[in-house]
């Protein structure tokens, strides 16, 4: 991942609906969520929520997904994983013990 991305994937998730949005999307991957049911869950108009949605969607964050009539939105686990790993990319100089904590957090996942 650029520099570029993970500042786009930052700055979209910077904001405490979008933020919330993408991990409620995070804990109903695989199936997703409607866009009804995103906007009910942060108690917010289709028309507010919709904007929220517009910047994770951009920042490669949330793909949207058409069944039959609905919208699904579903979470980008390759965004995900991409800004994890642009993170952690150089975690304490090398060392990797440093960085085993952090490794058994996600392990439980």
């Amino acid at each position: 991942m650029e520099t570029e991305a993970a500042l786009s994937i930052l700055a979209a998730l910077a904001h405490p609906t979008r933020l919330a949005t993408f991990r409620l999307l995070v804990q109903h991957e695989p199936e997703g969520l409607s866009t009804g049911q995103l906007a009910e869950a942060g108690g917010l108009s289709q028309s507010t929520f919709s904007t929220h949605l517009a910047v994770l969607v951009k920042a490669g964050l949330v793909v949207p997904e058409k069944r039959g009539r609905r919208q699904i939105q579903r979470v980008s686990i390759d965004a995900l994983r991409g800004l994890m790993i642009f993170l952690a990319k150089d975690c304490c100089g090398g060392r990797a013990e440093l960085c085993e904590p952090l490794l058994a957090e996600l392990a439980c996942c």
